[in-house]
């Protein structure tokens, strides 16, 4: 009888030390792992996005989405959030190195980003071969969810080029009455592919596209390319979906080459910055510019321009900011959906549960639209706006 008290005191003492050191009975059944954050520590999450060089304004209009969209959230599953920031580069080299970090560290839970598609195709197979979810606030190059080259784990709320292409082609010709149209590109999956939906779309409503040329991105000297352009046509149009730096070397030497002068100058979400505006200076006045349609409305809208003012004085940067807070937010939905809550606050998360519950959103309430994802991960409500500048600003005026 002694020995039997003895045994049940130290079967209960064991007990009640198991329970103060939170021992658990939670079993990770998930295919590619699980996540688990004890209850004093914040679920963590990363950005890749290009925060420095000529495309910072891009990076970091998306970065203070995902910073205003987790002030805003407060907690998720009971637990604050961090967030860790890593730099894209806005090109392959600068995807892969981002992506590797991140997904090195096991205590990350997903991963907002990138800013570029030329970035997010090498990150997306890392992120892919690490079981990890990725979703993209402004990755638009159709190959990134083609069915032949998707890769597992990766979404965007932004547009496909197939619709931007398209659109750009139809303002071309239905609206400014554009016949003959030349384009350009920079090697880039965003900027090739929306350069040759263009030139495809454009041929097919009854265009002809003269020439279909590529440049470096870092190339300061453009006259090689544009009088190759001119010898070709002369174009009424010449349509150049680069970045920054390119886009303004670009738009300034057009008005060099006495054969283009006069010739409509038209380019993209790429370059739908201050930074490109200052960079080009009065040679942008009057081109225009495709991309996201931004006449978003509603009190949501307005809140986060409002957050954003009072967090970094000055207005958004760039077009995908929007797009940033909905693709934060729609893994914080994902997160709460499948996340294991333990009575002590602990939370496990199934890696592939979360990559499955990205995959189901429908009917997301967010500011850029209803957003649905499909089984190749694009999730858009994507609507398209052409803006012209007109003042050294740009204002929408299609549709």
């Amino acid at each position: 009888m002694k020995r039997f008290a003895l045994f049940a005191v130290l079967t209960l003492g064991l007990s009640l030390i198991l329970a103060a050191c939170g021992a658990s009975s939670f079993e990770c059944t998930d295919d590619i792992g699980c996540v688990t954050y004890a209850p004093d520590e914040p679920i963590r999450i990363a950005s890749a996005l290009v925060i420095t060089g000529p495309n910072t304004d891009l990076g970091m209009d998306s970065q203070r989405g995902i910073e205003i969209a987790i002030d805003m959230r407060g907690e998720v599953a009971g637990h604050s959030v961090e967030l860790q920031a890593e730099d894209d580069g806005c090109n392959a080299e600068g995807g892969q190195t981002s992506a590797t970090k991140i997904t090195s560290d096991p205590t990350i839970i997903g991963i907002i980003g990138t800013s570029c598609s030329g970035a997010g195709v090498p990150a997306s197979a890392v992120v892919a071969q690490q079981g990890y979810v990725m979703i993209s606030p402004s990755n638009t190059a159709p190959v990134l969810t083609d069915p032949e080259t998707r890769e597992d784990g990766y979404f965007r709320v932004a547009h496909n080029d197939k619709i931007q292409g398209a659109a750009m082609a139809n303002f071309a010709y239905n609206e400014l009455g554009v016949r003959v149209a030349a384009a350009i590109h920079d090697g880039d999956p965003y900027t090739e592919g929306l350069a040759s939906v263009f030139a495809d779309s454009f041929r097919e409503l009854g265009g002809e596209i003269v020439a279909f040329e590529a440049v470096s991105p870092d190339a300061d000297d453009m006259l090689p390319v544009l009088n190759t352009i001119a010898a070709a046509g002369p174009p009424e149009m010449i349509y150049y979906p680069v970045f920054t730096s390119a886009g303004a070397n670009i738009t300034k030497q057009a008005k060099d080459v006495a054969d283009l002068q006069g010739v409509i100058l038209a380019g993209a979400d790429g370059m739908l910055s201050p930074s490109f505006l200052d960079a080009a200076g009065d040679a942008a006045e009057g081109m225009y510019l495709s991309g996201p349609d931004l006449s978003f409305s509603g009190s949501a809208y307005e809140d986060l321009l409002a957050r954003h003012t009072e967090k970094y004085g000055i207005d958004p940067t760039s077009v995908f900011h929007a797009h940033a807070f909905d693709a934060t937010n729609m893994l914080f939905d994902a997160i709460e959906k499948v996340a294991v809550v333990e009575d002590d606050g602990t939370i496990h998360v199934g890696r592939q549960a979360l990559r499955d519950a990205v995959a189901a959103t429908a009917n997301f309430n967010g500011i850029t639209g209803n957003l649905t994802c499909d089984q190749y991960g694009d999730c858009a409500n994507a609507q398209i706006a052409v803006n012209e500048v007109q003042g050294g600003e740009f204002v929408p005026i299609w549709p």
